[in-house]
Order: C-alpha cells, then structure tokens, then sequence
C-alpha cells in the first residue's frame, strides 16, 4: 500500500473515531504535543496542545449532538520523508433530533512518523456554515448532564 493510501486511511479513521466518540482511539492517533488552529472559527489563537487536553474539550460538546459526522473529500497529499501534509474539504454535520447545523471549510492536517503515522497538527479553515447555528449552545448544555 503506498504512502498516501495509508495517510488517507489514518486520517479517515482518526475522524471516524471522533465521530463515533472513540476518545482512546483519537487520542492514541495525535503526536504529543499537537498543533491546534480552529482560529479561523472564532476558536481563539492557535496552541501547542496534549492530545487528552483536545479530546477533552471536544467530550465539552459533541457528546451532546445526536450525531456528528464529518465527510473529508478532494484531498491532496504532500509526503516528504517521515512528515506528511494533507489539505482536505470538509462538511461536518450536526444533530439534535430533527436540526442540523452544518459547518464546511477546510483542514490543513501534519503528520508525523516515528513507528507510525500520527497526527501532528489540525488546522481547519471556515468557508460557512448552515442551518440551526444555535445547536452547538444545546449541545454544550446536553453535554454538560
């Protein structure tokens, strides 16, 4: 299997877990530190984070969603040794009963290699987003019982 086969599939599990909220899984799959950006989602500036801090602020909402499922497509890779640089749309869905907010942009995704292919940094770019834009307040709150 060639290089970016095995890039696709890591980052297609790595959000397959978040979605199904495999915190293990998700945590085990991120490089100590990582690079967070969700910046450009009014998410605050960009940290240096240990990847239980990451999940743990995700475990802060999406457990409070019915569903979530992000849909990655059109990726680009870029592999140069032991470090791997992914660009890849982004459609990310969320539920509470009948309301759905919608987010689409982008993610900029490092990785990294040492014995295996972590991720080493998320950098998700905000082009819009749709529908019930209240949800994610809900979700705070469900979460949070």
């Amino acid at each position: 299997m060639n290089q970016e086969v095995q890039i696709a599939n890591i980052v297609g599990r790595f959000f397959d877990a978040v979605d199904g909220r495999n915190w293990d899984q998700a945590t085990s799959m991120m490089s100590d530190p990582i690079h967070i950006d969700y910046s450009s989602f009014g998410a605050g500036d960009p940290t240096d984070s240990r990847p239980i801090d990451v999940v743990h602020g995700w475990q802060s909402i999406l457990p409070g969603f019915d569903h979530t499922h992000h849909q990655l497509g059109n990726m680009r890779f870029d592999v140069n040794g032991d470090r791997a640089f992914v660009e890849a749309y982004v459609t990310a869905t969320h539920v509470i009963g009948a309301e759905i907010w919608t987010v689409v942009g982008s993610y900029e995704i490092g990785l990294s290699r040492t014995k295996d292919w972590l991720i080493s940094s998320l950098r998700f770019l905000f082009k819009y987003q749709t529908g019930a834009t209240a949800l994610p307040e809900e979700a705070s709150r469900r979460a949070k019982t």
